[in-house]
Parts: structure tokens; C-alpha cells; sequence
């Protein structure tokens, strides 16, 4: 795919085409790198389920880029050595998977002992209410931070087919009622109606873009894209504990 036109990234026509290329490369992608975990039962097999591997980018692997960290959502310390960003779609299947089998894992073995803490930012690409779940995500952040992490995971076990459009203002209110988060569902009702965090959103999409990340779920480990297998955990965590080791000799270092 061709790198994006920033000068006319402002153009709704080319965002929406942007976003048209992300989609049909991310389902080309999952086509691609489906890889088979078969759930039986008696006599018949229920589901397949998938993690992908990401296509290596070599622009971007290796070289460090910069997050303003306090802008995002933070699970863990804020201040931990090690510092995680997904760029995630809450439309995107493999999220959803990426988050279920794998973010646990990372939680327990790193965030819980202060170690790694993790980040959000929004690539709504999939359809236009990618962007309505962006901003209602962005709502419930700005109103509390913790209310997002149960939110995203509601979010998550609710989604619906990529293909249709169902993250509606009315159905991502109810699955903030149904999550009880503690936050005032009117004015995240207002905040989507009224686009408030349309700028944050926006300036989260155009951020991926200029990483060239190749859809989602993307991450990054202290500002360096990961581009191996999302769906191998030991692989992750030999990046994670890369980057602490490294984290520990320029703390070294400095001292």
C-alpha cells in the first residue's frame, strides 16, 4: 500500500479512502495468518478462533518514536520502566482476541508487579462507528481511567460482526449502563453526539499513520513497534523483558 498523502489527510474523502485500504489489507492480512485453535465438543467442532502475525515493517522496526503517555489511558504504574501502546479498533476481531488471550498473560506476568504498564490508542479504521466506539472509549477515559479498562473489555465481549454497523450511540451507552462503571452515561451520551473527543481520536489515528502500523491490533514497547507474532506470548515476552534489561542499563548508566 502506498504511504499515506499527509497533505491531504485533513480531506474527509481521502480519510475515507485511507480507511477503506487499511480494511481490505487488515482482512487480507487475517485471511493470510489465521492460525487454527479448535474447540470440540461431543461430536462436532465449534469455533476456530485466531492470532495473527504481524507483517514485519521494516521502516519502522527498530527505530524509537515517542508517546505523550499521559494522554492515554495507563493499567499499571505510569511510572514503570517498561511502557506498552496498542493501537487497537474496537471493531477489529483480532483485538478482541489480542486482548483476551493474550493482554492477561502480560498483566500477570508485568503490570501487576509494576514492571510494564499498558496504553491505549485509538486506529479506527474498520467503519464509521469505529470512530463512534473511539469516542465513547475517549469519554469514559476523560471521566475515569480505570472505568476504560472495564469498558474496552465489555466493549470487546460484546462486539458484533466487523461488516455491520453496530457500535451505536445507543448500544454503547447500554453497555456502559450493563458494565456499571460508575460514570455519568448522560454526558457520555453528549460527548458522543457532540464528537467532544473527535480531536484526540483523530490525532490517535494520524499518529498510526505516520508509524505506517499495517492495522490493528500494533503495539509498541517503549516506543519501538513489535513485529513479530501477536499470537505467540513467549515471543512478547522476550520483547518485554528485552526492553527492561535495556531500561535497566541506561537507568545504569545514568546513575
Amino acid at each position: 500500500m502506498a504511504k499515506p498523502n499527509q497533505k491531504k489527510k485533513s480531506n474527509p474523502e481521502v480519510k475515507r479512502q485511507q480507511q477503506q485500504a487499511y480494511k481490505q489489507k487488515e482482512q487480507e492480512r487475517q485471511r493470510k495468518t489465521m492460525r487454527n485453535l479448535i474447540i470440540g465438543t461431543v461430536a462436532v467442532i465449534v469455533v476456530v478462533v485466531a492470532l495473527i502475525v504481524l507483517i514485519p515493517n521494516n521502516k519502522t522496526e527498530g527505530v524509537q518514536t515517542t508517546f505523550d503517555y499521559s494522554q492515554m489511558p495507563v493499567k499499571g504504574d505510569a511510572n514503570a520502566p517498561v511502557k506498552i501502546v496498542e493501537f487497537g479498533d474496537f471493531k477489529c476481531p483480532v483485538c478482541k482476541l489480542f486482548n483476551e488471550q493474550i493482554v492477561p498473560k502480560i498483566q500477570a506476568d508485568f503490570v501487576e508487579n509494576g514492571t510494564v504498564s499498558m496504553h491505549f490508542a485509538n486506529f479506527p479504521f474498520i467503519g464509521p462507528d469505529s470512530t463512534t466506539a473511539a469516542l465513547a472509549a475517549e469519554s469514559v477515559y476523560h471521566q475515569n481511567n480505570d472505568a476504560f479498562w472495564k469498558y474496552l473489555d465489555e466493549i470487546y465481549t460484546n462486539q458484533k460482526d466487523e461488516n455491520t454497523n453496530w457500535a451505536t450511540p445507543d448500544y454503547l451507552v447500554q453497555l456502559a449502563e450493563n458494565a456499571k462503571l460508575g460514570i455519568d452515561t448522560t454526558k457520555l451520551r453528549q460527548d458522543i453526539d457532540n464528537k467532544t473527543y473527535a480531536d484526540q481520536v483523530n490525532a490517535q489515528y494520524k499518529k498510526g499513520q505516520e508509524l505506517n502500523i499495517p492495522g490493528t491490533p500494533s503495539i509498541f514497547i517503549n516506543g519501538v513497534q513489535y513485529t513479530g507474532d501477536l499470537g505467540d506470548y513467549n515471543a512478547i515476552k522476550a520483547a518485554i523483558e528485552k526492553a527492561q534489561a535495556e531500561a535497566k542499563n541506561q537507568t545504569g548508566s545514568e546513575g
